[in-house]
């Protein structure tokens, strides 16, 4: 289990010329454990999108007790990347194919003025926003649902069925969390709620317009795609 700030990295998922958090772990075990280690990552987390607990699976043939990897690959992390708990695991685990479900948190920033602790992990709205009306407007998505309306264009060849188990808006002082609960996730599924859910709150379209975009299936319909920065991974779900 690892925790990051993605600000600086290209999503999770390994790509050429490009600095990921899949990289850089990849990279510090390979170092310390040789160049056939694996690492799979259990939620590709987009570009700046950050993670509190992100699953990897991390296979090799060293033999190294679960503490010791901990301690050998945060030795050699950047510090922006944390493995927070390293255990054995069944030979079969895929960190990835083995999940059930992942939560995600979406934070808010509402203060008249932005907060510059903030910056990196939230999204700036200084404009009043009504959650009692972003609540009514996310009942909508509960449940079992086609959400292409919210999928970005490089992910409309999946399969667009997902369980949405959870949309929650909780409001302390100036700040908002939206949290989202689903089996899985579209190419941007999660960021584009957000931006819709925001849309509502601000009174430029009613509680019951998300329900009429999700049905339509249409992205052009839904709102914009909210700032990756205010996006954390927070638990991915197994079974048992």
């Amino acid at each position: 289990m690892l925790s990051y700030d993605g600000t600086d990295y290209h999503g999770w998922q390994v790509q050429p010329g490009a600095r990921t958090v899949q990289g850089a772990l990849l990279e510090a075990a390979r170092q310390r454990f040789g160049g056939d280690t694996r690492v799979t990552g259990a939620s590709r987390t987009d570009a700046g999108v950050h993670a509190l607990r992100q699953v990897a699976s991390l296979t090799t043939a060293a033999r190294v007790a679960g503490a010791g990897i901990r301690g050998a690959l945060n030795a050699d992390l950047p510090r922006d990347i944390r493995v927070l708990q390293a255990l054995e695991a069944p030979a079969d685990f895929d960190a990835r194919r083995g999940a059930i479900g992942k939560r995600y948190a979406f934070l808010i920033d509402n203060g008249r003025v932005a907060n510059p602790l903030l910056s990196r992990y939230a999204w700036h709205i200084p404009q009043a926003l009504d959650a009692d009306a972003m609540r009514r407007a996310l009942a909508a998505l509960r449940g079992r649902h086609d959400f292409g309306a919210f999928c970005a264009a490089p992910g409309r060849a999946t399969d667009p069925m997902c369980v949405v188990r959870g949309l929650h808006v909780i409001r302390r002082k100036e700040r908002l969390a939206v949290l989202l609960s689903a089996d899985r996730y579209l190419h941007h599924m999660a960021r584009n709620i957000v931006g819709s859910a925001v849309a509502v709150g601000r009174g430029a379209r009613d509680a019951d317009w998300l329900g009429a975009v999700r049905a339509s299936r249409d992205r052009t319909r839904a709102g914009q795609t909210a700032p990756a920065q205010g996006l954390a991974l927070v638990r991915v779900l197994y079974p048992g």
